[in-house]
């Protein structure tokens, strides 16, 4: 075959390929185009946007999530933030000056754990805030200051380069800031999974245990061992036990607070624990073709009921992908 025909043949494939692609992007704000847009993530806090890749979206939402778990103030999260920003790009880095590793660039020869360890973006976002509630009054020092004091850094000013980002982040992923944090993430095609003991399919336990493991001891329910049968709509992933509901009650504005920085949390997150769907108080976000449209109003199906538990005011219900 003749080397022009090999090009032509080439050009015919990826162009199947794109027209395929965009087929399967169907819905949102990307109806007519081609190719689906670029995974990444933005929120959104009195007009000032911030975007994300994945990557960076998921240490961000740990570093939150770990300080709402300790009930500490969304200030506490903005300094962690914009040292993180600073020290790795939001990047759980295997490198760096010295031994520095990690999201914080913490260095095992100065006492802040082992290798393993400083890499647990978990592990390390708590020892940054273990540090940080010592310095005094660190609520009301700058950022750049109150970061400093916990890093000793060579560049103590260029915390405040990241200030303004990390307090839109903080605002958002600590719920403070509500249906302002959004990714969108292309859904893949993924293995089927059967239920398990608890009830779960292991994606779906898998985000049960994400949750726990960031935010402590929560109260979940939408599954039982044997699976569900009854309470939900019609087709609900709840009796393929690939749903789980993370109750937020009674409501009220704190509990609502933590609700939405779960619900936003999770969408970090959708992308590396396959979600497909959050929904809470009156929102919805879902990955895949609709997922660029950011959070959408959540219209309940019409049927009796509690509306706390119908437009989901008392609870986050979170899904994963079937396959």
């Amino acid at each position: 075959m003749k080397r022009g025909a090999v090009v032509a043949l080439g050009a015919v494939a990826a162009l199947s390929l794109a027209v395929g692609v965009g087929i399967a992007w169907i819905g949102g704000k990307n109806m007519g185009s081609i190719l689906p847009p670029p995974e990444q993530c933005e929120a959104t806090v009195s007009g000032q946007t911030v975007v994300l890749d994945l990557e960076q979206a998921e240490s961000a939402a740990i570093i939150a999530g770990v300080a709402v778990r300790r009930g500490l103030p969304a200030r506490a999260a903005t300094i962690a933030l914009a040292t993180a920003y600073q020290e790795s790009g939001l990047r759980n880095l295997a490198h760096g000056d010295r031994d520095s590793l990690g999201l914080f660039q913490q260095r095992p020869s100065q006492g802040w754990g082992t290798e393993a360890q400083v890499r647990d973006p978990h592990y390390a976002a708590g020892k940054f805030y273990d540090a940080l509630v010592k310095v005094k009054n660190y609520q009301k020092l700058a950022v750049t200051v109150a970061a400093d004091a916990v890093q000793r850094s060579a560049f103590p000013n260029a915390y405040a380069d990241h200030e303004a980002d990390a307090r839109v982040l903080a605002s958002a992923l600590t719920g403070q800031s509500k249906s302002v944090f959004s990714c969108t993430v292309n859904t893949s095609s993924v293995p089927a999974e059967t239920m398990g003991r608890s009830g779960l399919t292991p994606r779906a336990d898998a985000v049960r245990t994400d949750l726990i493991r960031t935010f402590g001891k929560l109260s979940t329910g939408g599954y039982a061992a044997g699976g569900v049968r009854s309470g939900h709509m019609e087709g609900s992933a709840h009796y393929d036990g690939r749903a789980v509901d993370v109750f937020v009650r009674p409501i009220s504005a704190a509990n609502t607070t933590k609700g939405w920085a779960m619900a936003q949390y999770l969408v970090a997150r959708a992308d590396v624990l396959k979600i497909k769907t959050v929904i809470f108080s009156d929102k919805i976000w879902t990955a895949g073709g609709r997922s660029d449209s950011g959070w959408r109003d959540y219209t309940p199906p019409e049927r009796s009921g509690d509306p706390a538990i119908l437009r989901h005011l008392d609870h986050v219900h979170v899904d994963v992908l079937e396959q």
